[in-house]
């Protein structure tokens, strides 16, 4: 149930269309629910539609019954209770388009998931019957089209772009290119592209240079950076949100405008310059310091990967390290379509999610993940023989455990006791062994020349692809990336 709660979401992520996801009650209802955290703040319609028992038989002992109306409380745009013994055609009817509104937002402008719960009464096998017709209810959406928030050139303006569809980072694209100001874009935001764009930004913002930023614009979710974080949490900025939806990014609880749209007027170029230039002295540090490294990084397998994909793939990408490596990529000129689970950033249901975008494209898809999060949701490779099967291609950054964390406060030396069996978790998979056991392809790389042979033709069904890293020396590696702001 939780992997085909993802499948739905990597529907959902794809077609922005309503996706059902239909369980029994009891424990398999419970395991929707980390799909419906991350839709929730993701802004996806998926409808949850769970089976129960009547209400009659709660607290009995009866077998898989439990209290489950109120399951997702909280979490879900909408519910409703519908029992099969009671109500008429109309009242389901009514309650279903009740739920389909709110999934999509559509008079509410906050799209998410639904839970309609369904009791059912023995016998469970239907009788044969006549559901009388009626006229299509059609619910109308809220019509505004709200004028862009005009602002003027003067303060030294970059653009912020997260986590966020297609469609939203060609616009947040659009605005820096007619404004001609920096452009500072995670992998997932879309908008990772043009003359604007600055590859390095996560550690310039750690240089002076950031000190001389006056307004942030922010399209989409930023997740993926402290220093992002702490520049939109500064005292002495402009901190305008550009969001369509009736909640908003704003962690810091710094927003002075939140608008649906913005029209920057174009200012002086001088400003954007500094950032070109700081990029391209800094661009060619990072290259070259990736380069000195004699075994396999993370951050140089997703520059690989990054730069042989183009504006026809998709790259469906896992949260920790590979989305941060990816981050420090340099630009190309037709990035291709990224897709991550940046709503709540969590590892659950990667590989299933995966799936549902590559289903939902019909496209050869490639994915990125560290080796957690592909074991985490590896029973999602587990498709039935009658199911529909993706042309997938799933790169895994195997460096046996969790290094994102040696880049962390819990890396230090102080903490190298515990670190390896807590915070490390190794694993020791044989991930060859485990496409075997799921019918999928295996390859395996140990340095980033062989990443151009392997994708050099495109996925054909489910292929692994374990890319073999040695995270001993990340912290160092880390460590040394972020000092390079200092050279500037």
């Amino acid at each position: 149930e939780r992997s085909a709660a993802f499948l739905a979401l990597g529907l959902a992520k794809v077609t922005q269309c309503p996706v059902p996801v239909i369980t029994t009650s009891g424990t398999a209802a419970a395991n929707l629910h980390p799909a419906v955290l991350e839709a929730a703040h993701s802004h996806l319609p998926l409808l949850m539609i769970t089976a129960d028992r009547p209400s009659f038989m709660l607290d009995t002992g009866a077998n898989q019954t439990t209290h489950q109306q109120q399951l997702f409380a909280g979490h879900v745009r909408a519910q409703a209770q519908l029992d099969d013994a009671g109500g008429s055609p109309n009242v389901w009817r009514f309650h279903v388009a009740r739920l389909l509104a709110a999934a999509t937002g559509s008079r509410t402008q906050l799209p998410g998931p639904i839970h309609l719960n369904v009791a059912f009464s023995e016998p469970l096998s239907p009788e044969p019957g006549n559901i009388p017709s009626h006229p299509d209810l059609v619910i109308e959406p809220a019509s505004w089209v709200p004028a862009p928030t005009v602002l003027a050139p003067e303060a030294q303006t970059v653009i912020v772009a997260g986590d966020a569809t297609p469609e939203t980072g060609t616009v947040a694209c659009a605005v820096a290119a007619r404004a001609g100001v920096p452009l500072l874009a995670e992998p997932s935001s879309n908008a990772r592209r043009g003359a604007q764009a600055i590859s390095t930004y996560r550690v310039l913002l750690r240089s002076s240079l950031a000190d001389d930023i006056e307004r942030v614009i922010v399209f989409g979710h930023p997740t993926l950076s402290r220093p992002v974080t702490q520049l939109l949490k500064r005292d002495d900025i402009e901190l305008i949100v550009v969001s369509p939806h009736a909640d908003w990014v704003d962690p810091g609880a710094r927003a002075t405008v939140v608008t649906a749209g913005v029209d920057l007027e174009a200012g002086s170029r001088e400003w954007l310059e500094r950032w070109q230039q700081a990029e391209q002295q800094l661009r060619g540090s990072l290259d070259g310091l990736l380069a000195e490294q004699t075994v396999l990084t993370g951050p140089m397998l997703a520059a690989r990967l990054w730069s042989l994909l183009g504006r026809a793939d998709t790259l469906m990408v896992g949260s920790s390290n590979p989305i941060r490596d990816l981050d420090l990529a340099p630009l190309t000129v037709e990035p291709a379509t990224v897709y991550a689970n940046r709503g709540l950033s969590g590892i659950d249901g990667t590989v299933s999610t995966a799936v549902g975008v590559a289903l939902a494209t019909e496209q050869p898809t490639h994915a990125l993940l560290g080796d957690l999060t592909f074991l985490h949701d590896s029973n999602g490779l587990l498709l039935g023989p009658e199911e529909p099967r993706p042309d997938l291609r799933i790169v895994v950054a195997n460096d046996d455990g969790g290094s994102i964390f040696a880049t962390l406060e819990h890396g230090l030396p102080a903490h190298m006791g515990a670190f390896e069996r807590i915070f490390g978790t190794p694993h020791r998979v044989n991930l060859q062994l485990l496409a075997e056991a799921v019918g999928a392809g295996y390859r395996r790389i140990d340095d980033v020349e062989q990443v151009e042979a392997v994708l050099a033709e495109p996925p054909l069904g489910i292929e692994i692809v374990e890319a073999v890293i040695d995270r001993r020396h990340r912290r160092t590696l880390n460590i040394a990336i972020n000092k390079l702001a200092a050279t500037l």
